[in-house]
């Protein structure tokens, strides 16, 4: 998957949008909170930031499957969050969409009634 791939995939869900809270770097949120960092599309592998597990020990499978093209995210990794390379010889491109949608269905769960996208 490219970048634009990706942000297209993750703006295809109900209720996102995205944002650029930190100047060049696009995230995609549902309701005001994050489920997708995507940096500045730069990155070769393009990468994309998403919540993994519910716990680290949850996220860290991810590592343990794909060496080098997941990492643990600084400063929210603890909370679960990983860093997927994507397209080439990093993370199958079925892979990334699923953990895409459940990063979205992770942090939709946690969001208060009034923030979630109507159904």
């Amino acid at each position: 998957m490219t970048w634009e791939e990706i942000l297209a995939y993750c703006l295809a869900k109900p209720g996102a949008w995205e944002d650029e809270p930190w100047d060049g770097d696009v995230v995609v949120k549902v309701g005001p909170k994050i489920f997708a960092f995507l940096g500045s599309g730069d990155r070769v592998p393009p990468t994309v930031g998403l919540k993994c597990g519910a716990s680290r020990d949850a996220a860290d499978e991810w590592l343990a499957r794909y060496p080098g093209a997941a990492t643990v995210m600084p400063y929210i990794g603890r909370s679960g969050w990983n860093a997927l390379q994507a397209g080439g010889d990093a993370i199958p491109d079925d892979e990334i969409r699923e953990a895409i949608d459940g990063s979205y269905e992770a942090v939709l769960g946690k969001l208060p009634k009034k923030d979630r996208p109507a159904s």
